[in-house]
């Protein structure tokens, strides 16, 4: 008998290897420079906070991008069913480390192979789209269509604009990546087009004291 299972795979996305390999190299560094953020960001914590009320105690939610864990420890003392999920095994070294009572795993948002159609309460993409190109980003919010249940809540976050910013060798490591903004417009279209009603737009300003540039944005959505 002739065994003809494919065994091939799709390579892997060249901006999904750029991104897990500027992670790994400034794991420490960035999460010693972003541990206290969110104490000094009221309206994150109350973003977070309604995020967990939409979604309800218990939830079941998947932190995807996690990266240290910062926002997946805030949720899980938000009193949801957590679990955090990152490209780089050097951030998630990091987010076990420093929250030892939830679940991390690693893998790609793309392709969310350990979570079910319609398993998850809530879906929370805190900052981490923001290096999917932008005609991938259909792809990737039906993939978060997909793991939620009906009436399940995507959390998304990014910073707005039109031209991405470079971070290039930051704290002297030898890595580059882009940072892409967005327009909060174009991202509840692209929502919408992926079976995502939006039910919250919120816009700040640059922090510039905190060394902000940009506005940035939170939009809170819900699978009908």
């Amino acid at each position: 008998m002739t065994d003809t299972t494919d065994t091939t795979t799709a390579p892997t996305p060249g901006f999904v290897t750029a991104t897990r390999t500027f992670y790994d190299a400034v794991a420490e560094d960035y999460a010693d420079r972003f541990r206290d953020e969110l104490a000094a960001r009221p309206l994150e914590r109350a973003v977070l906070t309604a995020y967990a009320e939409f979604v309800g105690a218990g939830g079941r939610v998947a932190d995807l991008g996690c990266g240290p864990g910062r926002t997946t420890g805030r949720l899980a003392s938000l009193g949801l069913d957590v679990s955090g999920l990152d490209l780089s095994e050097s951030m998630l070294a990091i987010a076990r480390r420093e929250n030892p009572g939830i679940r991390f795993e690693q893998g790609s948002m793309l392709k969310l192979d350990g979570h079910a159609d319609g398993s998850l309460d809530g879906v929370v993409s805190f900052y981490s789209s923001i290096h999917t190109p932008v005609d991938e980003l259909p792809a990737l919010f039906a993939e978060f269509h997909r793991v939620l249940t009906p009436g399940g809540h995507l959390l998304l976050a990014f910073q707005v604009g039109d031209e991405p910013r470079t971070h290039d060798h930051p704290w002297g490591h030898p890595v580059t990546l882009d940072f892409e903004r967005r327009r909060p417009e174009r991202m509840a279209e692209l929502l919408t087009s992926a079976g995502l009603t939006v039910r919250s737009r919120t816009v700040r300003e640059a922090e510039t004291d905190l060394g902000e540039s940009t506005p940035q944005a939170f939009l809170i959505a819900r699978r009908a």
